[in-house]
């Protein structure tokens, strides 16, 4: 974490008492941390066993940040070393110094008498963006009262986001996300229902509910992209071989290799996770690209490892003569371990959704681990957040019908490769998964291991002449019908014995009445 020192210099209105510089360190904006004291040009620590709001609000008056909303003592992993400043403070409040309350001051104190103290001030406030891949874009969260919260995307649109880049120095918003297109924060929701005009100078100046009142959940976190998010890619090859093209200003388009060097091409694919080495090609095998030519002129040296370190002029839509200028480069590595290419789906410009998804693993396509195509290859998804509407959603893109379960943990087994996405979050009715806020996965949030996976409830055609599978429910309903038919039969036989029985008696005895009758005759 990085640290945030905020000094404030006070003359001592108080005869034998030093001049003091007061900061806070360690902490995530200028106005919360841990207090620590100057006297006579030295930094030392303020310990006390009985610290409390008032001595913090002195703290935070003397820095200019506010009044204090917490005094609290430092766990003991944060605590710092050294020299002691100030000791045992104790301060009415309406001190305008630290030093003006009364204290100890010692340069020694024995081990586990007190403990090292911070504040946390209202002016304490900050703000960032999380999960994007980038400064310039991701969910936007914001640092009070001690704590790192969202925004709901309640009214969020792009006076809200241009608020958002403007203050942390990256140009204009390009889009204002909703859906947490992010993916989901965690923990406080600060701010709701947010009505910037674009003129304020932080967000916290807008019209707003009060912090920490909203009607949200995560799944509506806010997010932004600015103008000066910037990446890089190559297109019409493969992850490591292609047409290099830069995304600015909200627009992909492409570089010149004008006064290229090798070593500017090798810059690339270091930039790129391509390995060490690399060249530019000049047959332009790549095709030509169609949208702006954004830089010309980059130069390189050894010790840059990113292209955007490098020298080049400036940003310009028209910074090619001609599209014969587009720069392509090959690199010797390679990332990650991709799966080959099929022959249906060779890229992923010429693939239909429906081509670009698969399941793998199962009995049949209608269930298995969920694999998607891109940038060149197959990976799978992270199970983070996969549920049923998900599940729905795949199914009915393969034509399998609604999603019986969404399975998670690689319930068909680990996939290899890339894993493409986590935390997808579709409300099940869209025609096609990309049609759902997802996170690219960048990071190592997740590994094989928590690959997703879907069951369908339709079942694939099977070809006549393939072999019929029978499941064990139906060969024990034959052998039991097989039973009932051999019971039924043996029945019926003792019926027809019992009846050709009775009807033998009955003849016999009119046979033996007829020859009575006939004798008497």
């Amino acid at each position: 974490m990085e640290a945030s020192k905020a000094l404030t210099q006070a003359s001592s209105l108080t005869s034998g008492l030093p001049d003091s510089l007061i900061r806070l360190s360690d902490g995530e904006s200028r106005c919360d941390g841990r207090v620590e004291i100057s006297l006579h040009g030295m930094w030392g620590r303020v310990l006390d066993d009985d610290w409390n709001i008032k001595d913090a609000t002195v703290v935070c008056r003397q820095l200019q940040c506010g009044i204090a909303k917490k005094a609290y003592y430092l766990p003991r992993s944060e605590r710092g070393i050294g020299l002691v400043g100030l000791r045992s403070v104790q301060c009415d409040g309406n001190e305008t110094q630290l030093v003006l309350c009364k204290t100890s001051h010692s340069q020694a104190l024995p081990t586990g008498v007190a403990e090292d103290v911070g504040v946390i001030c209202s002016e304490s406030k900050k703000i960032r963006l999380v999960n994007g891949t980038q400064r310039c874009a991701g969910r936007v969260e914001l640092y009070h009262d001690g704590i790192w919260g969202t925004i709901c995307d309640d009214n969020w649109d792009l006076s809200d986001a241009n608020v958002v880049c403007k203050q942390l120095g990256c140009g204009y918003a390009i889009k204002a996300f909703v859906s947490a297109h992010y993916g989901e924060g965690s923990g406080q929701i600060w701010l709701d229902d947010v009505n910037c005009t674009g003129a304020e100078s932080g967000l916290w100046a807008c019209p707003s509910r009060a912090w920490g009142q909203h009607n949200c959940q995560h799944k509506e976190d806010a997010g932004v992209l600015c103008s000066e998010f910037l990446d890089l890619r190559l297109v019409n090859g493969n992850d490591c071989a292609g047409r290099l093209e830069v995304f600015y200003n909200g627009t992909w388009g492409s570089i010149c290799s004008n006064h290229m060097s090798q070593l500017t091409a090798i810059t690339a694919c270091k930039h790129l996770n391509c390995g060490d080495s690399g060249e530019i090609d000049k047959d332009f095998k790549y095709g030509r690209g169609s949208g702006p030519t954004w830089l010309d002129h980059i130069d390189c040296n050894k010790q840059h490892s990113s292209l955007w370190h490098c020298q080049s002029d400036p940003w310009d839509p028209q910074s090619c003569d001609n599209r014969a200028e587009e720069t392509h480069i090959s690199c010797t590595g390679r990332k990650g371990t991709a799966a080959p290419a099929t022959a249906e789906c060779p890229n992923s410009t010429s693939c239909s959704d429906r081509e670009k998804l698969r399941v793998v693993g199962g009995e049949d396509v209608c269930s298995g681990r969920v694999e998607i195509w891109n940038q060149g290859s197959w990976g799978t998804i992270c199970d983070d957040s996969w549920d049923i509407a998900d599940a729905n959603v795949v199914c009915r893109q393969l034509g399998c019908g609604s999603a019986v379960s969404a399975l998670s943990e690689a319930a068909f087994g680990e996939g290899t490769g890339p894993i493409w996405l986590e935390k997808i979050h579709c409300k099940g009715t869209e025609l096609s998964l990309w049609d759902c806020p997802s996170k690219p996965l960048f990071g190592k949030n997740c590994d094989h291991k928590e690959d997703a996976a879907v069951d369908c409830s339709d079942l694939p055609r099977q070809p006549e002449t393939q072999n019929v599978k029978i499941s064990a429910p139906v060969i024990v309903c034959v052998i039991l019908g097989a039973l009932l038919c051999l019971v039924l039969a043996i029945l019926a036989g003792q019926i027809r014995s019992a009846r050709a029985q009775k009807r033998g008696v009955s003849l016999s005895t009119v046979m033996k009445c007829l020859l009575k009758e006939a004798g008497k005759c």
